[in-house]
């Protein structure tokens, strides 16, 4: 007889040889009608079944305010992998998982669309073995997880039964301040324990920000220069060069600081400056990034070292593009800024004294998410200004997206008779040298959901530490209630951005 408390050795972290396989389990997805839930959950799940990483005794129920049945919602599900996927589309696999595909319509304020939702998982844990184990997608405005997560209280879907999970995972935006965040965390954690609540930053799920830690702590070549003696200061950048393609319903009032620099920005920057863990456990990767965030202080002076705009009309990529202001369902009073930038000092004996500059923004030159890291220039150098007028400062930049890599840029000699420096790369491309493919970062994330890994997932410490870091600049802007300075589509940002690095002597890299 087989003991059913014995660990599946295929589930074994410390194995290689297999890929860890989700368990038998239910993944319900709340607002499955919306464009993320269409262009990367339902194909980050296709593709976890393709790759054969989700079990037979996998099941995908869908609750929305829609008159579909289970064939209407199949056939979105459908449609969506068909257009969105990243892995091959295979009838077999499709099969398999249609077998266990339901929708559930209703409103989330009706207690009878959450009988029905209930009596469908039940019907699911019975007919595909999936054993009492749900977890429950939020990707649905935060102003609705109050009523959803009372729902799944009143009606027994939350409940933590032994030898079973019930799983809540949220999208961000956490919260719009401080205080809202708090708010949040309290909703959620008064129904669902700590470690059964999974907020999802799918910046964290890409394969070149988890390189980050490889690239730092697997090697001995950088860690002795990686801190204040040899980094004069730090870049961050996440640029888009796309507009708000008709989601002024969302993005409007949250604005480039919110959506991007709370969260995905100042994890990126906690897990630049953080110590090395002890190991690479939950908690304990959790613990270094929050003492960095804890150090982290917004600008003494804000207006001098923060920077917001707003993208005009004109000419982006040979195509004539509107301004914010003119995108259909932005008001006219609207203050929404499209683009921010922020320095961020952090108050530890690694980084005192070396600045973090943070910006991110929509319509700039080109889609690229960059950690740079730029190197104080060599204390003697052995040659005339004219040796060296082509050489900049060393750089180590960590490329995230879209071109996943790595860049080294030191000097190096001109073949000529005369001596003379230039500024040379070396690059790293994931593409190159490696034959296996980076899952897609949602893939990793619902896998890690699915598993009860929680690695990858901030918890509502670290939100409410960005949060205190932001909250000032934010309360800065709005009791100034100007309007964002503008900028021309396709560039940089507005030139308050340049300024601000100008006057601590230094100048924006151009990714």
């Amino acid at each position: 007889m087989i003991d059913p408390n014995r660990p599946n050795p295929l589930r074994d972290p410390q194995d290689r040889r297999l890929p860890r396989i989700a368990g038998p389990c239910v993944l319900v997805i709340f607002g499955v009608t919306g464009d993320l839930s269409r262009k990367k959950l339902m194909p980050a799940v296709y593709d976890l079944a393709n790759r054969g990483l989700l079990p037979p005794g996998f099941a995908l129920v869908g609750f929305a305010r829609r008159d579909w049945e289970n064939e209407d919602f199949a056939q979105i599900v459908h449609d969506s992998v068909k257009e969105h996927a990243r892995t091959p589309f295979r009838e077999e696999v499709w099969r398999q998982l249609l077998e266990g595909i339901r929708f559930v319509p209703g409103d989330l304020n009706s207690d009878a669309s959450f009988e029905q939702l209930k009596r469908t998982i039940l019907e699911l844990d019975e007919a595909r073995g999936t054993g009492g184990n749900h977890a429950f997608y939020l990707s649905i405005p935060p102003g609705l997880f109050d009523e959803v997560v009372g729902q799944l209280r009143r009606h027994g879907l939350a409940e933590q039964r032994a030898g079973q999970w019930n799983r809540v995972v949220i999208e961000k935006p956490f919260g719009h301040d401080l205080s809202s965040a708090q708010e949040l965390n309290r909703i959620v954690s008064s129904v669902f324990p700590s470690q059964s609540v999974f907020r999802i930053d799918h910046y964290l799920g890409k394969e070149t920000v988890q390189n980050m830690l490889a690239l730092r702590f697997a090697n001995q070549l950088f860690e002795p220069v990686w801190n204040r003696n040899y980094i004069d200061h730090v870049q961050i950048t996440m640029a888009e060069d796309i507009g708000i393609e008709g989601r002024a319903g969302y993005y409007d009032g949250i604005g480039a600081a919110r959506d991007v620099i709370q969260n995905h920005l100042l994890q990126l920057l906690a897990l630049t400056a953080m110590e090395e863990p002890t190991s690479f456990d939950a908690r304990q990767l959790r613990t270094e990034k929050q003492k960095v965030l804890a150090a982290a202080r917004p600008p003494a002076d804000i207006d001098a070292h923060t920077a917001r705009g707003r993208y005009d009309g004109g000419w982006s990529g040979g195509v004539k593009v509107r301004g914010y202001a003119e995108e259909d369902g932005v008001p006219p009073e609207s203050i929404t800024e499209t683009f921010a930038a922020l320095r961020v000092d952090i108050d530890n004996r690694r980084w005192a004294g070396v600045p973090f500059y943070l910006r991110a923004g929509k319509r700039l030159a080109r889609r690229v998410t960059e950690v740079a890291l730029s190197f104080r220039k060599a204390p003697h150098l052995p040659f005339t200004n004219s040796d060296t007028e082509s050489l900049g400062t060393n750089a180590l930049v960590m490329r995230i997206q879209p071109d996943e890599g790595i860049t080294l840029r030191f000097g190096a000699k001109v073949p000529s008779t005369q001596m003379e420096i230039r500024e040379v790369n070396m690059d790293f491309a994931y593409g190159g040298a490696f034959t296996e493919s980076s899952p897609e970062a949602y893939e990793r994330l619902i896998l890690d959901v699915l598993l009860g890994d929680p690695p990858l997932f901030p918890q509502h410490e670290e939100v409410e530490l960005s949060w205190q870091i932001l909250d000032p600049v934010l309360d800065h802007w709005a009791e100034r209630g100007d309007q964002p300075e503008k900028y021309h589509p396709g560039s940089w940002g507005p030139q308050s951005a340049y300024d601000m690095l100008a006057r601590d002597g230094f100048a924006w890299r151009r990714p």
